[in-house]
């Protein structure tokens, strides 16, 4: 008479361990990578600088698409519809933390779990090889002479170069068109091809286009000149108000559904701070222009708590956008 309910119970485990994959058996496939900006930007060389040296930790394939669009929401509101089983992660930069606040999407990497917080970036403006302006003090000039003239390329709304427009209506003026792109990638050919006069960019997408006479590097948002891009003059030297914004900088990081199971989460986290630690990987990060973080749990959180109410403040005191960081529980740093 138990026969029936122990051939229950034995189906339902049986249903339970075929629906929810465990520790012993993840990964099973290949694991989908969703990129959140387009091929050739600062996220998509991270992404595909680092992703060999995980394929080799879990011995599997990360296939990897980029899905650019929306300062990054296609991307990630993509991910965030898949099934919580780890097979889709998001590879994503800084611009969820500022969604909520520029009021592109409800959501920020709150609603994810963050598996790692790759590294960080500096920010160079830049503009094309034969540009007519030699520091960014003389796109400050040629903006006041000629209102509205000058195109700048941009990412949309919340993206890098929006940030840094923000940041130097902040302390002075910059009246200018702005171009959108899907990513640094599109930006740079762009630059390269004349079709826009500046763009804020990540140093780790425009370092190589600037050393090799491609591109001229006008600034970079640091209060002291770089070594590793001599001759480019710190922002401060054209506003020295801005040095109140600084340090800022681009992030990059992987993320996961929040509501994937723990085993995987920490077989994830596990995988990807070998990958980031791998001395490989270290080179590519200090020869991008940019410093290894490789952050997960708590540590991780705070990086994205401090970062978001940075940025999201600095945005709100230089009049960028009308919502208080305080209505949406971003107090002050």
């Amino acid at each position: 008479m138990f026969k029936p309910l122990a051939l229950g119970i034995a189906i339902s485990a049986a249903a339970m361990a075929f629906a929810t994959p465990t520790l012993a058996d993840y990964p099973e496939r290949n694991i989908q990578g969703t990129i959140q900006w387009g091929a050739g930007g600062a996220t998509d060389n991270v992404a595909r600088s680092l992703t060999p040296h995980v394929e080799e930790i879990l011995d599997t394939t990360v296939v990897l698409t980029n899905r650019p669009g929306g300062t990054g929401v296609i991307g990630m509101n993509y991910v965030m519809q898949q099934r919580p089983d780890g097979y889709h992660l998001l590879y994503g930069a800084e611009n969820p933390q500022l969604y909520q606040l520029m009021g592109l999407a409800d959501f920020s990497y709150d609603d994810m779990h963050t598996v790692n917080i790759i590294g960080q970036g500096l920010v160079v403006i830049a503009a094309p090889a034969d540009s007519p302006y030699g520091s960014f003090k003389d796109v400050l000039e040629a903006a006041k002479e000629n209102p509205g003239t000058l195109r700048m390329g941009g990412t949309g709304a919340g993206g890098l170069p929006s940030t840094v427009h923000a940041m130097v209506n902040a302390v002075d003026e910059l009246d200018v068109r702005t171009v959108t792109f899907g990513g640094d990638g599109p930006g740079i050919t762009a630059l390269l091809g004349g079709h826009i006069d500046f763009m804020p960019l990540s140093l780790a997408a425009a370092k190589e286009q600037i050393l090799g006479g491609k591109l001229k590097g006008l600034a970079v948002l640091t209060q002291n000149e770089l070594e590793s891009l001599p001759g480019v003059p710190p922002i401060t030297q054209a506003l020295p108000d801005i040095e109140s914004f600084l340090p800022w900088g681009p992030f990059w990081g992987v993320f996961v559904r929040e509501d994937t199971p723990d085993d995987i989460k920490a077989t994830l986290e596990d995988a990807y701070q070998q990958a980031v630690a791998n001395e490989e990987f270290q080179s590519f990060l200090d020869n991008f222009g940019a410093e290894a973080l490789n952050l997960s749990g708590e540590e991780a959180q705070r990086y994205l708590d401090n970062w978001q109410a940075v940025t999201a403040w600095s945005m709100y005191d230089a009049g960028a956008v009308e919502t208080s960081p305080e209505e949406l529980g971003i107090s002050r740093p």
